[in-house]
């Protein structure tokens, strides 16, 4: 059973993060503080080494402080995570919560503590600097044959093929990111 619940998550990527390998299951609802439900498979939850880690015996204490359930509730009805270019040399993403209108409160305060107890920011962050420097020199050979506007068409497409992957993933905020930045379709790309 363990085996099985380890293999469900699509390409063997951990729900939680969305990037890292799953390596173990973690207790949505802490072992030690449940531990009748220590076996039960809808409290195991694939997770990498790292999710597990930052998540650790916490327990909410209401319903707004609770993280995201991969399985059981659906966070993906709309998009929610968003980043801005940070100009500098070399560029940088920074990644954050922004609620759709239709959300509660609850709902949105549910996003903002899944973001931050999983640490997403700078794993993201990362993700996106390793990926702004593998997208470089396609950007200057666009830029070098065509335009702002070129770079920005690139962008869109690479955005979009992105948010129809996974409609809240670091790609698809990335990439809309750096197409909203003049700055960084005007050459914000060379370093």
């Amino acid at each position: 059973m363990y085996d099985a619940l380890k293999a469900a998550p699509k390409n063997d990527v951990c729900p939680l993060c969305g990037q890292r390998t799953v390596s173990t299951l973690d207790h949505y609802l802490a072992q030690t503080l449940h531990p009748t439900l220590i076996v039960v498979p809808i409290n195991l939850v694939p997770a990498c080494a790292e999710c597990n880690k930052n998540k650790l015996d916490y327990q909410p204490e209401s319903e707004v402080e609770q993280g995201f359930h991969p399985y059981f509730e659906n966070f993906d009805d709309d998009q929610w995570l968003y980043a801005n270019v940070v100009e500098g040399s070399p560029a940088a993403i920074r990644f954050f919560v922004s609620a759709p209108p239709g959300w509660s409160a609850t709902k949105a305060s549910r996003a903002i503590r899944h973001f931050e107890r999983f640490r997403l920011a700078g794993l993201y962050a990362s993700h996106a600097g390793v990926e702004l420097n593998n997208i470089r020199f396609s950007l200057e050979r666009i830029a070098e044959r065509g335009s702002l506007e070129d770079v920005r068409l690139f962008l869109l497409d690479r955005a979009e093929s992105a948010r129809r992957a996974y409609l809240n993933s670091w790609q698809t905020a990335t990439y809309q990111a750096l197409a909203r930045s003049d700055w960084f379709c005007d050459g914000g790309f060379i370093f």
